[in-house]
């Protein structure tokens, strides 16, 4: 499928090189440059994917932004920062935006190590309101900064994180700004009444306290859509009848709220808001996903993540996939479960249809549980539904499960209540990059008494470990599994209830064995193939669990080999590192040479996933040539099998 070659004509952006070429622009050029950038976001994104909905809707924000405070120095925090196209191309890089999200390109979130205009890398939600308080401080104990500007989305501002960082910035009392970007409701008063007192804000009378700036907003709206105004407010801030706003309340002046695609009320409210701002102040602006491309606003997704696709119909380019993705895999086997258990449910935080919960949700939406971006409050809800009797299956991406660490020790291994834990995106990520990348979920779940931890090898055996979870009430269990497609290979029916703490013999051999724990084990059939080729013989364990640990296959395996290499999709310190301690613990580490393949001890960066394997050293090539070295097995002196 082609995509449009021909790019928008943008007059008014070829202009801007900086922030500083924007102040130069009157109103109205702001507000052609503000569509100009976003037929260009659409243009780019067309090109590379990515995040366009959430872009398109803070194109004008960004425009207004930008030509109301002095960044650099003005520091704007995006939460997430999956929204920042349009900011990094009004930030010096819109000769690098086609290279969004690839490998050596511009990264599809906020990097510090970017730009001078990203302050605060972000990828996870809920902290631009901690960081923006963060420079705050800084600027009032005099480092060279001036205001901080946090912009949040209605679904970020929810998670508990933000309200820890609003109550403290209430507390504080310090000029910050906060402008939450809310794309669930729209509101689209009349231009008469609201722009003459919007234009009347910059000029009229000293603004001794921001809250006249609220209370004069909504006066002047006119009755039904003041009546409107008021229930949106109320319905953001849970605060109705007489008091305050939750937000005022925790010392925040509240405004709003606006319409966030209106140059003609944002450019005032912004600039009379820094203005005459003493304290903290939230601007509550309302805007729509997908603003201003059509495809994108009448999609159910409002193309949050979209792959390449054509500008003109929005047709995305997504491959035929040749198996069925691990997401799809977990979503219809946990569902087929449900029929037979009606005591599984399943807990997702904000990803339904990223963790395949939705497909759990259709046929039983009572048992399904979307808890929003509150990945604390999913692990210690999912805690209370097992103490209860029920059994609940938490998924969360193998990153975002990070952010409830401490409720996965306290509220769950500590107590052994039997909650499973679906691990998605576990290993590389791809164009996400590293703030996305599974890591370490190995290590730190494996740390913990009580808990079960598998990995799943390929689709077939997800099917399994889905079964075993579901079966498992003695304590809390965990499989992890990757992004992406399955190995293609054939399906069980239903699935089979593991062993606990049993692994299998994938291929029998003599010289060296490749322990893989996970989905990696795809590159170890490939490593034994090369060796073979060598006249090596490899043996290929898939370890099925990093605890319990299978002694008995760990003991046959160093006993009867020359080397035994681990190999798993994870950290260092993980599952390589427990067979190591066991070893060691046992006297056996005498027995063979061990070496452990994981992720290197650094970051990788983004690009499609078999580079950023290449990159971490963990191809089958590099499984291979470990294995030699490990077994003394010089590969230029074994003679190559004649054709």
């Amino acid at each position: 499928m082609t995509r449009d070659c021909e790019k928008p004509a943008t007059p008014v952006l070829d202009r801007i090189s900086s922030p500083a070429d924007i102040r130069t622009l009157s109103d109205t050029a702001l507000e052609v440059l503000a569509n100009e950038v976003r037929a260009e976001v659409i243009s780019a994104v067309s090109e590379t994917g990515g995040h366009l909905g959430s872009s398109l809707g803070v194109v004008e924000l960004s425009v207004a932004l930008h030509a109301v405070f002095d960044t650099p120095r003005d520091k704007i925090v995006w939460d997430v920062g999956h929204q920042c196209y349009p900011h990094k191309v009004l930030t010096g890089r819109r000769d690098r935006i086609r290279t969004l999200r690839q490998e050596g390109g511009l990264s599809g979130f906020t990097k510090r190590a970017e730009s001078d205009y990203d302050p605060f890398g972000a990828a996870h939600s809920s902290t631009s309101i901690s960081a923006a308080l963060g420079f705050t401080v800084g600027r009032d104990l005099g480092q060279p900064t001036g205001d901080a500007v946090a912009v949040i989305g209605d679904g970020s501002i929810s998670a508990g994180m933000a309200y820890e960082a609003l109550n403290n910035a209430g507390h504080e009392g310090r000029r910050m700004f906060v402008i939450l970007n809310d794309n669930e409701m729209s509101i689209a008063p009349p231009t008469g009444a609201m722009s003459s007192y919007l234009s009347s804000l910059y000029a009229s009378t000293p603004f001794a306290a921001a809250q006249k700036m609220a209370e004069g907003f909504e006066a002047a709206l006119p009755g039904p859509i003041r009546d409107h105004a008021r229930r949106a407010r109320q319905l953001v801030t849970g605060m109705p009848g007489g008091q305050g706003t939750l937000f005022e309340e925790l010392g925040f002046t509240y405004v709003g709220p606006i319409d966030g695609h209106d140059m003609t009320q944002l450019l005032p409210v912004l600039r009379a808001a820094r203005a005459r701002a003493t304290g903290p102040v939230l601007i509550h602006c309302c805007t729509v996903k997908g603003k201003g491309y059509a495809p994108a606003e009448t999609s159910a997704d409002k193309y949050h993540g979209v792959a390449k696709f054509t500008v003109a119909t929005g047709e995305q380019a997504k491959k035929l996939p040749n198996a069925p993705s691990y997401t799809k895999v977990f979503g219809q086997t946990l569902t087929a479960l449900a029929e037979e258990d009606p005591k599984i449910v399943g807990i997702t935080a904000a990803m339904p249809s990223g963790t395949g919960i939705d497909i759990l949700g259709k046929r039983f939406p009572d048992r399904t549980f979307d808890v929003g971006i509150a990945e604390q409050h999913a692990v210690t809800f999912a805690a209370g539904m097992a103490a209860s009797g029920l059994r609940p299956f938490c998924a969360i991406y193998s990153t975002f499960l990070q952010r409830g660490y401490d409720q996965v020790v306290h509220d769950v291994a500590l107590q052994n209540l039997p909650v499973r834990f679906a691990i998605d995106r576990a290993g590389l990520v791809g164009a996400d990059g590293p703030t996305h990348a599974g890591a370490f979920d190995i290590g730190y779940l494996a740390a913990l008494p009580n808990m079960t931890v598998m990995a799943a090898a390929d689709e077939a055996e997800l099917v399994h470990m889905v079964a075993t979870a579901a079966a498992h009430d003695s304590g809390p269990i965990a499989f992890r599994y990757p992004r992406g497609e399955g190995e293609g290979i054939e399906m069980p029916e239903r699935g089979e209830v593991l062993e606990i703490g049993k692994g299998r013999i994938v291929r029998e051999g003599e010289d060296v064995a490749l322990l893989s724990f996970g989905a990696h084990l795809g590159e170890c059939r490939k490593a034994a193939e090369t060796l073979a080729e060598r006249g090596v013989s490899v043996t290929i364990a898939d370890a099925r669990f990093a605890k319990p640990l299978d002694t008995d296959l760990i003991r046959r395996l160093v006993r009867s080999h020359r080397a035994v290499v681990t190999v798993e999709q994870g950290a260092q310190g993980g599952f390589g590192a427990m067979v190591l301690h066991y070893l060691a613990n046992e006297g056996l580490l005498h027995e063979a040479q061990i070496r452990t393949v994981t992720l290197p001890d650094r970051f990788i960066d983004q690009a499609a996933p078999d580079a950023m394997y290449a990159d971490a050293g963990m191809t089958a090539t590099d499984i291979a040539a470990m294995a030699c070295e490990a077994a003394g097995i010089d590969l230029r002196k074994v003679s190559t099998p004649v054709e």
